[in-house]
């Protein structure tokens, strides 16, 4: 089961090793494992949240999300991404852009640096209106039962959530602007572009979120119509595409999964800066990392984790929370890259102890429920 799972993970990454010793030497390899742990250290949270999305999907889309998915995590956002930002914020040609990031890795990385308040912006708002949406939603489990339980009435407001999130954004672009005038400069442009980025990533967010949910709505009544189609298909002989057999719902949730990874690299990509400024040994070691987030997803729903540790998804979504924060905090201060990782793997460490406690708790009072059973069955008698 293991190696069904990870064996391209497995693969890739010698494939990847080898790639970075064949670049760089051994030190490039040093530099592409320390980049494969960070990015599985800050994604981790992801692959959990995405279990609880792919569960929903057939086997089918769940290929498709380990294949054409993976394919748009490496080579959309961990090496076309960085020189896509570095070209719309430094106006340059995407060949230029490329050019730069082979030959002028300083001027590249700067590039990247001043492109990070709209990465921040969008990312973060991305992230915190899927937080905002999870806690605010009455759910029959609760991990922390004292917070979630009034955040669940108050989720009972329309549009609660969206309008907190506007807050949010609002104050963020003020605190830039307010330290830019402190500072006896204006950077209106710099507080206009985290508004701009931080309004894109809610719209993204209410788009793609709102056609995946809607199509997840449809999905038992689409389920059946695709039944009827294969015994008709069947009948006439007439293959039917790969999409009509998986759905219109299974192809909007994976649009979903495709763009919560993006949101969710941005930390990674960011954060690989600090370790390297080669995006060839970027790309190589984000990529592996991303390979191993993709096959722990597919083991968690395999599994059925999620059902088992019930509280995982809790302790995801609030690292998710946590993430959305630290993105926005370092639109104007720096954030240490251990602090962000650490976090996250903090808040699902605790939500899979309590998760583990619960487990026990109800085994032990279903151990109870039985043998007071057998006591009343041998009085009986």
């Amino acid at each position: 089961m293991v190696l069904k799972t990870f064996g391209w993970s497995f693969a890739v990454t010698a494939l990847g090793l080898v790639a970075a010793v064949l670049f760089g030497g051994w030190t490039a390899l040093g530099i592409v494992a320390i980049l494969s742990v960070l990015e599985i250290s800050l994604s981790f949270d992801n692959a959990v949240v995405n279990a609880g999305i792919l569960k929903k999907m057939n086997a089918f889309w769940q290929k498709i999300f380990l294949t054409v998915g993976i394919l748009i995590a490496v080579f959309g956002m961990r090496l076309v991404f960085p020189v896509v930002i570095v070209a719309i914020s430094a106006q340059l040609g995407p060949i230029k852009a490329v050019e730069l990031a082979l030959n002028d890795k300083d001027r590249y990385q700067q590039l990247v640096t001043d492109a990070h308040p709209s990465i921040a912006a969008f990312g973060g708002m991305f992230l915190l209106m899927i937080f905002l949406d999870f806690i605010f939603e009455d759910r029959d489990i609760k991990w922390l039962g004292w917070l979630e339980r009034p955040l669940a009435k108050l989720g009972k407001v329309d549009m609660l959530s969206v309008c907190i999130a506007l807050i949010v954004l609002l104050i963020s672009a003020m605190t830039v602007a307010t330290h830019a005038h402190q500072h006896g400069g204006t950077h209106v442009d710099k507080a206009e572009t985290v508004l701009l980025a931080g309004i894109a990533g809610l719209i993204t967010y209410m788009i793609v979120g709102g056609l995946s949910g809607y199509f997840e709505d449809k999905l038992e009544e689409e389920e059946e119509r695709e039944h009827e189609a294969e015994e008709e298909a069947e009948r006439t002989g007439k293959p039917r595409s790969a999409v009509a057999l998986a759905g219109k719902a299974a192809f909007f949730m994976f649009l979903y999964l495709e763009v919560l990874d993006a949101s969710f690299s941005f930390d990674g990509v960011i954060g690989a800066f600090a370790i390297t400024n080669d995006i060839v040994l970027m790309a190589l070691g984000l990529g592996i990392g991303a390979m191993y987030v993709r096959s722990l997803t597919v083991y968690l729903v395999r599994q059925g984790t999620l059902d088992d540790y019930v509280y995982l998804e809790h302790g995801a979504h609030y690292a998710i929370g946590a993430l959305a924060a630290l993105l926005l905090i370092t639109i104007q201060y720096q954030i240490n890259e251990i602090i962000t990782g650490l976090i996250g793997v903090v808040l699902i460490a605790a939500s899979f102890w309590s998760s583990v406690r619960r487990n026990k708790a109800l085994a032990a009072a279903e151990g109870e429920a039985g043998s007071d059973e057998k006591t009343e069955v041998s009085s009986g008698v």
